[in-house]
């Protein structure tokens, strides 16, 4: 495959991901809607952090072992599908959240939206899987270094802007003001989520 194959293959392969609904998506999407942009985007970061950490150790084969160790493989799926269904019980039983604009709201918790992203996508065992096939399908040992930090910078650019699209669509002023409207049922909605792709991702087979 040339590079050009490679670029084109990396660059559909990573928008068509990105677009699918999945834990990262609910994750920033209830952090932007809960504590603002701010908070979403951080949440982002985190997200594109953890992915960072998925393609280091891809690179290095662990993700190799990963697929193969049903241990390995156990311990990383039903740990995050209980930190999926924690963070969705929370969601459920916690009081109200304010959803308007103004800064009290939006004022980030330390590194809770950060770690809240970093942790849902690092314990996400599709993320390993994911890079892990990117790494044996299209990045081979065959690539040259410099072509596979390209790979990489485009994966990660294409990433990075869809959660900056994505964060600053939902904190729009018209889209909150219609979300507040249903501000409990939107708390209830994403903890649900969050619980059924934490029950769906433990009951997963390889």
């Amino acid at each position: 495959m040339g590079m050009i194959d490679q670029i084109v293959v990396i660059s559909g392969i990573t928008f068509l991901v990105m677009i699918v609904p999945g834990p990262d998506m609910v994750i920033v999407m209830r952090s932007t809607l809960i504590g603002g942009r701010a908070a979403g985007l951080k949440s982002s970061l985190g997200v594109l952090t953890g992915n960072l950490v998925h393609i280091a150790y891809c690179a290095a084969g662990i993700g190799w072992l990963i697929s193969e160790s049903i241990l390995a493989f156990s311990i990383l799926k039903y740990a995050g599908a209980a930190y999926l269904i924690y963070l969705g019980l929370a969601g459920i039983f916690s009081k109200t959240q304010s959803l308007r604009v103004d800064e009290a709201a939006r004022a980030p918790s330390g590194r809770t939206w950060f770690l809240q992203g970093f942790l849902n996508n690092i314990l996400n065992v599709k993320g390993s899987l994911f890079y892990l096939g990117v790494f044996t399908m299209v990045i081979t040992p065959q690539t040259s270094t410099g072509t596979t930090l390209l790979l990489i910078a485009i994966m990660m650019t294409i990433s990075a802007a869809f959660w900056l699209v994505f964060v600053c669509t939902l904190d729009n002023i018209a889209v909150r003001r219609f979300l507040v409207r249903g501000q409990r049922a939107v708390n209830c909605v994403f903890g649900g989520v969050l619980i059924f792709l934490g029950v769906r991702v433990a009951l997963a087979a390889r």
